[in-house]
């Protein structure tokens, strides 16, 4: 797993992770198909972690806004969500991405989490301030007490729109005063990263994972 970049969440009692590119795991353009040929180590990766997959929350991704309250431990696939927020102990929740950047959101103060899928269109309908709104509403949760990391994401000039940079606009907006970007693109290195533009649909998912230690 790539941890470099996860750094700023390093706090005690919350995990992370990110599994890039799995070798000799083939990849096509079902990307169904291609995840269940994935999730054998995306498992492992989950267990690595200290969490079970029962209790690992994921979301079906539809390029929307729509964030979803994660309050049990029994972990399922969510329908029509691109982000997860939660404050349950014992949790995790993932978001799969193959371009788009997963964006990790850790209130230190009211212990909650959230797991954001923020591509083009999600950043253009402001999933994050959807978000912290949730975030604020369900657990108190004020902006500056978040600290924000944007996960490898496609960047120009292999993508003509900068949504990374709109991401960290946002943020400042918003109010997250530490928001971390890696700044590194998925298309510049195929051998850590999946990219969708690149390899024209036929690959795989990148699988960003937080969680709340029991």
């Amino acid at each position: 797993m790539d941890q470099e970049f996860l750094k700023p969440l390093s706090m005690e009692g919350y995990k992370c992770g990110f599994v890039g590119r799995v070798e000799g795991v083939e990849v096509d353009t079902d990307r169904d198909a291609t995840i269940a040929r994935l999730e054998p180590f995306h498992r492992e990766a989950v267990g690595n972690l200290g969490f079970e997959w029962s209790n690992f929350w994921r979301a079906e991704q539809v390029h929307g806004a729509e964030v979803a309250v994660v309050d049990s431990k029994e972990g399922a696939l969510i329908g029509g969500v691109d982000g997860l927020v939660t404050n349950v102990r014992g949790v995790a929740v993932g978001i799969y991405v193959a371009d788009c950047g997963a964006i990790y959101l850790l209130d230190k103060k009211h212990n909650a989490i959230g797991l954001l899928h923020s591509g083009k269109k999600g950043t253009e309908l402001e999933i994050l301030g959807e978000a912290l709104r949730k975030m604020k509403e369900v657990y108190g949760t004020d902006p500056g007490d978040v600290i924000g990391v944007l996960a490898p994401c496609i960047r120009p000039p292999a993508y003509d729109v900068d949504f990374a940079c709109q991401i960290r606009m946002n943020a400042e907006r918003l109010g997250i005063v530490e928001f971390h970007d890696c700044g590194i693109c998925t298309s510049s290195d195929l051998g850590r990263y999946y990219s969708y533009r690149v390899e024209r649909g036929a690959t795989g998912r990148m699988l960003a994972i937080f969680g709340i230690e029991a």
